[in-house]
């Protein structure tokens, strides 16, 4: 029978700094593959149910091959589950990034988002607050990127992915 490894998913409301942290992830975690599921838009548009198809698929051959995976993108755990490659993984574990309300809207002002956007983002990252320990096995925890710099952000991400890598 095949071993089985997890796969980590650094989710977050748009703004908080997912993508911003994996050239520090990959620096720092050369033995890990680190992905941002949104670069296959280009490709594929926003069809999310594909996508998160696709990129579960992409790290279920990886584990194949003995690596881990990093999807630093938002996801949730009962889409995630919905995915055909779902059980091929030991576990999935989530760590949400967050930032506080302005700097959120900062970084999204700055992508030309609209306010309607905007504010389905900043009640979104509340709502992620709200939920990581009730919906997340275990509890999802959650760095703070409004001040802390990126290298800490992805020190403290390492140390997480450690946690649970090691004890495979």
């Amino acid at each position: 029978m095949e071993n089985k490894l997890p796969l980590f998913i650094v989710t977050g409301a748009s703004g908080s700094g997912k993508s911003y942290v994996i050239k520090e992830l990959r620096r720092i975690m050369p033995e890990f593959d680190i992905f941002d599921p949104d670069h296959l838009t280009d490709f594929i548009g926003h069809d999310w149910e594909k996508m998160r198809n696709i990129w579960l698929r992409v790290a279920r051959n990886i584990a194949q091959s003995g690596r881990m995976t990093i999807l630093c993108g938002t996801m949730m755990p009962w889409d995630i589950e919905k995915c055909a490659d779902f059980p091929f993984f030991k576990h999935v574990y989530y760590l949400n990034l967050h930032c506080d309300e302005e700097t959120r809207e900062k970084r999204l002002r700055e992508r030309n988002w609209s306010e309607e956007e905007i504010q389905t983002h900043k009640d979104f990252a509340k709502r992620l607050l709200e939920i990581a320990d009730e919906v997340y096995d275990p509890p999802m925890p959650t760095i703070d990127t409004t001040e802390t710099n990126v290298t800490e952000v992805a020190v403290t991400i390492k140390e997480w992915v450690l946690r649970y890598a090691l004890t495979v």
